[in-house]
Order: C-alpha cells, then structure tokens, then sequence
C-alpha cells in the first residue's frame, strides 16, 4: 500500500480561517479515503437514528450544551488527521465505538429525563434503575449490579462536550464566575457547577456516586451539585496516601459502604456471578491494552497519539467490562497492531522523536498529540491519563476481589500520579522513559491545577540529568481563552526551533488559524 504522506500534502492548507471545518475533506489515497468515507456514512447513520428519536428531538431544544454535538464528524476528522493504513482502522474502531455507547447514555438519560421523556411517568421503572455515577468515579463498582443502569451526566454535559467544540461549555464557566466562584479554579468543576446552577442536567436516577478524584475543586462542586440534583448521594472516597498499604482497608471499606448504599437505594443486591463475569472481560481488555504498550516500546509503536488517549480513557473511566463488544473492538485493534508491527508501518511520515505526555490534557484540544506528529515527527506513546492500573482484579476470591477493587479506587485517573508526592509524580515518569525508550516528555502544564504545580524544577533537573527533553505546554483545561490552541503549539514551536534547531515535517502546520474552529 502505497504511503500518500510520502507525497507533500500540506496538512494546514486544510484549515479554513474564520470557518468551523476543514476546507475539504483529507485525501489519503484510494484505498484510505474509501475507508474513511464508509466510516463517515457509518457514524452518520448511528447518530441520524439517534437524532430521529423524539427525546433526543426534544433534548435539541432543552439544553445547551446538546448544539456541542453538531461538531461531532468534524471531531473524528480532527483525530484522524494524518492518520493512514492500520492506524486509520485503529482510530475509527475506536471513535465508531464512542459515537455508538455515547448515544446510547444520552438516550437513556433523555428516556428518564423528567424534562423529557419520563414527563409523566413513562420511563419511571427505568429510572428506578438508573444510578448517577461522577464521571471520575470508579465505574467498575457497576459491574456486580447488572439489572442496573449507571450512567455520568457530566460526560455528555461537559467533559465529551469540551472535547468536541472547543468553547463548548464557556457559557457554564461563566455561570460559575457570575455565582462567585474564583477564577482560579479548574474550570473542570467550575463548567459541571455552572451547568447546575444553570439547570441543565437532564432530571433523572433514584441515587448518585460521588468521589474525591481528581481533586477538592471536583470534590466541592459535587457537594454544591447535590443541592440542585436533590437525590440521594454517596462519596467514595479515595485516600490521599494512595501508594501506601497502610490505607487499603479504608479503600476497600469505602467499596463495600458504596456496594449498600446502592442496594439500599435501588433494591438490587450485589451480584457475586456477574462481576465474575465482567471482570473476565475487564481483565482481558487491560491485558490486550498492556499488548498495545509492549509494542509502543520498540521502534513500531502503533496504538499511539489519540488513539490511545481518548480511547483508553473511555474504556477505562466509562466502559470497566459493563460490554463484552469492547473487548470484541479489542482484539480486533491488537490484530491490526501486530500487522502493523510485522510490516513495519511506521504511526507517522517520520519519527523523530518518541514522546510520553504528562500532566492533564486541554479538554479544548486533544487532538494535540496528532499535530505533534504531523508538524514535527514527535510520536506520543502513552499519556499520564493512560497509566493507570492493569492488574488483574481477582474475582473468584471475593475478600480479594474486594480489595483489589480499593486499590483501583485508590489509582484512578490523576489521583494516582497527581497525588502522592515526588516517587508517583516525578519518579515514575523517568521508569516509564526508560521502558519505552523515549527521548521527550511533553509536560501538560494545566494553569488551573495545583495538584503537580511543585514538580516544575524537580522535572527540569531530572530530565537534564537524564537527557530528556522536557517540553512545556500551558493550557486551561476547558477554558481556551486564558491559553489558546495557538499557543500550545507555539509552545512546541519555540521550543523545536530554538532548542533542538529542527525544521518541521509540514511547515503549513507551524502557523495556522483555528480561532474558530470547533
């Protein structure tokens, strides 16, 4: 298969300045833009059906954040820039995936919705069944209740909403400000808060799960949040000392109280069979995940850059072996990797260099890491969201199982480099280099976040020592108007052209307008 990034395609000539899309669609030769265009008709065909469903109608025009959706292809094509062969079929997997499960959270929730579909009653059995799960939460607790549903309204509200435009959940950040709340803080809490006071949660679920991961900013917006969702709630803690084994009992302890909080709530008991049989499958999803790093660490790397980013994030925050189709979209990600590795496909034009991102990534670009590639040959394998435990949970001893479901709830996503002092954050970065041959740590630095703020000198001396570049990225989460797309990349820029004295691999993407592009 002939490569077309070989050719000199100018990936920024795509861009459309003052426009929310490309000019056009990518050509990526016959065969790949064949394939990209069959996904596109897919995805277009999943989100019409959804679209056509009178609750979702009805949605359009209740809430805000819902217009996010429109840039819904526009965001694929974003991640998909560049992108060719088995790395194109990895990606689309993945998003198609995505697009499938998130369209079926917001028909559940605009089913239960009592703005919407359960106005009089009609969805009440199912809402009866519905649990409000943090978006941070640790999922797999779901997996022992599987006559119930539990479902996020953050991650349709906010988090995927931010993902997908890059303004999209401003008018909640504002919200937050008009109410007080500090500028400084992460607008992460500060846009979930806003969209309370805003009223623009959908009414639903007989109970909630809380957590204190990622942060107190998140911790106390959930607090505030209860007082307008007006459901009973549960907050699994997580504690601060998570490496220490000293705190695992309490972990484990927060399980079980959040196991009979749920019972008490839903009437459902905790079912020992079930989880059994989800944690098979969670377990052989983290094992084929751990397959996709094993190649990342030799010159072919495959699963990289957003393909592994967002969806490991999704799999890992939202999925947690509730559906065995993962693990079927799984094990047909590791059979294209390893053809790729076999063949020596190379994820980008040219590896310069091989990359791990620390830190928090902006919501508001987080295809961040496909530009790297494209415009400097910098190859991310792994993101610091990505690093969370794999481990096996064992399921057949249950005091075990529980345990091993505490320490996960002790290293979840940030909470488990974010938190815990120089060996988690700083140390374990230097291993990971290490293991995955990387020359180039690029370092979120997320302007609104205290949690890593006191590694800055400790990452720059180590990584002197070491002979890693370390690259500093400021960004605002959620927020682009404090940092913008423009200036992350003029971050990587600078520091290419002064520091390392290279030229870029497609100079149409050193300086380009997205101000308003989704």
């Amino acid at each position: 298969m002939k490569d077309t990034r070989t050719q000199k395609q100018k990936l920024g000539k795509l861009q459309n300045p003052g426009k929310k899309t490309y000019k056009h669609r990518e050509w990526r030769g016959f065969k790949d833009t064949m394939y990209d265009f069959s996904r596109w008709l897919h995805n277009l065909l999943v989100m019409g059906k959804f679209i056509m469903k009178p609750t979702t109608l009805k949605a359009m025009f209740t809430y805000r954040w819902f217009g996010n959706y429109l840039a819904a292809f526009d965001y694929i094509d974003r991640h998909m820039e560049g992108v060719r062969g088995p790395q194109l079929r990895i990606g689309h997997i993945e998003y198609d995936s995505i697009v499938e499960h998130l369209t079926q959270t917001m028909d559940t929730l605009f089913k239960c919705d009592k703005r919407i579909g359960n106005k009089n009653g009609k969805y009440d059995e199912l809402n009866k069944k519905l649990v409000i799960m943090d978006e941070n939460g640790m999922m797999v607790i779901a997996t022992g209740f599987p006559n119930l549903k539990f479902l996020s309204k953050e991650v349709p509200a906010i988090y995927t909403g931010s993902t997908i435009s890059q303004t999209g959940v401003m008018h909640y950040i504002e919200v937050a400000e008009e109410f007080q709340i500090p500028g400084d803080v992460c607008p992460m809490p500060c846009a979930e808060l806003g969209c309370a006071i805003d009223e623009d949660y959908p009414i639903c679920g007989v109970c909630a799960i809380h957590c204190n991961t990622t942060c107190d900013g998140s911790l106390m917006g959930n607090q505030i949040e209860d007082r307008h969702d007006d459901l009973p709630s549960f907050t699994m803690a997580a504690p601060m000392r998570h490496q220490q084994k000293s705190v695992l009992a309490y972990s484990r302890d927060q399980i079980v109280e959040a196991i009979h909080f749920i019972e008490k709530h839903t009437g459902e008991k905790w079912d020992w069979d079930a989880f059994s049989k989800n944690m098979k499958t969670y377990n052989a999803q983290n094992a084929l995940f751990e397959e996709w790093m094993e190649m990342n660490k030799t010159n072919y790397p495959q699963v990289v850059n957003n393909n592994v980013m967002l969806y490991r994030d999704a799999e890992y925050m939202v999925i947690s072996g509730r559906d065995a189709s993962f693990l079927k979209y799984d094990q047909k990600i590791t059979q294209l990797a390893k053809e790729g590795y076999k063949n020596h496909v190379l994820p980008c034009k040219e590896t310069r260099h091989r990359a791990l991102v620390w830190g928090v990534h902006a919501q508001y670009y987080t295809a961040f890491n496909q530009w790297l590639s494209n415009c400097w040959g910098i190859v991310c394998l792994c993101d610091m969201l990505s690093f969370t435990l794999t481990k096996p949970i064992h399921y057949e001893d249950h005091e075990q199982a529980l345990l091993d479901l505490g320490e996960y709830n002790m290293n979840m996503i940030m909470r488990n480099h974010s938190n815990g002092g120089y060996e988690v954050g700083v140390e374990q970065l230097w291993q990971y280099c290490e293991e995955y041959n990387a020359d180039m740590v690029i370092m979120y630095e997320h302007i609104g976040c205290k949690s890593m703020a006191g590694y800055h000198g400790l990452l720059e001396e180590e990584g002197r020592k070491r002979g890693i570049h370390i690259v500093w990225v400021y960004h605002a989460l959620m927020n682009p108007t404090k940092a913008s797309r423009k200036d992350m990349r003029e971050d990587v820029n600078r520091y290419m052209k002064t520091v390392m004295r290279e030229t870029p691999l497609d100079d149409s993407l050193v300086d380009f307008d997205d101000t308003e592009r989704w």
